[in-house]
């Protein structure tokens, strides 16, 4: 169900070396989250090389990364292994629209930049996904670049997504526990809006 030039554009970056968000350690959300959470059954949704799956795992949790770029995915497993925790971290070369192959249940799903790239119908098999994946009372975390219809499009980057369309996505299966607001720059593009948002599964 990925947009096939969204898979491309991504394919390209990684074969290039243009991957701003390869940091060693993941964004500092994630890290206060690992720390304050026992460890449990985590899944990292729009993966990347994996940072976050293996930083969980570093510390304890039975950790799942997914990414529709292969390239992603290969490096990776190759991460986990040097980081001595190939058993705890698992990684699938899979649309976030169709985990049909995972198996719930789930004590985290994170989101760090993927699903504010989707379409319309991709979104409803997005949240499917993740409201069959996550344990009623299970935390789902996101950060989402921000932009509302009346903003003009922008060619520099991910399409963005609505903050309103997040919350009616949501509505029937989570609670929005908080949401933080910012500003995003990546490279020498301009600024974006974005936001972090936690969210827990109904129980």
């Amino acid at each position: 169900m990925h947009d096939s030039d969204d898979q491309q554009r991504f394919a390209e970056r990684y074969t290039e070396g243009r991957v701003p968000w390869d940091d060693p350690t993941p964004p500092p959300e994630i890290v206060v989250l690992a720390e304050a959470l026992p460890p449990g059954r985590a899944l990292d949704v729009g993966c990347g090389f994996g940072r976050a799956v293996i930083y969980l795992a570093e510390r304890g949790w039975s950790a799942v990364g997914v990414d529709f770029v292969p390239q992603a995915i290969a490096e990776a497993r190759r991460r986990a292994a040097v980081a001595g925790v190939a058993d705890r971290a698992s990684f699938h070369v899979a649309s976030a629209t169709d985990l049909a192959f995972l198996e719930p249940p789930f004590d985290l799903i994170i989101d760090v930049g993927c699903m504010h790239s989707f379409t319309e119908e991709m979104l409803a098999a997005y949240r499917d996904e993740i409201a069959r994946l996550l344990w009623p009372g299970g935390q789902y975390v996101l950060f989402a670049h921000l932009h509302d219809a009346a903003e003009p499009e922008r060619d520099d980057g991910p399409r963005g997504i609505a903050e309103a369309t997040i919350y009616d996505l949501l509505e029937k299966a989570f609670r929005l526990e908080r949401a933080e607001h910012g500003v995003t720059q990546v490279e020498d593009r301009p600024p974006w809006r974005s936001g972090w948002f936690w969210f827990r599964k109904e129980e």
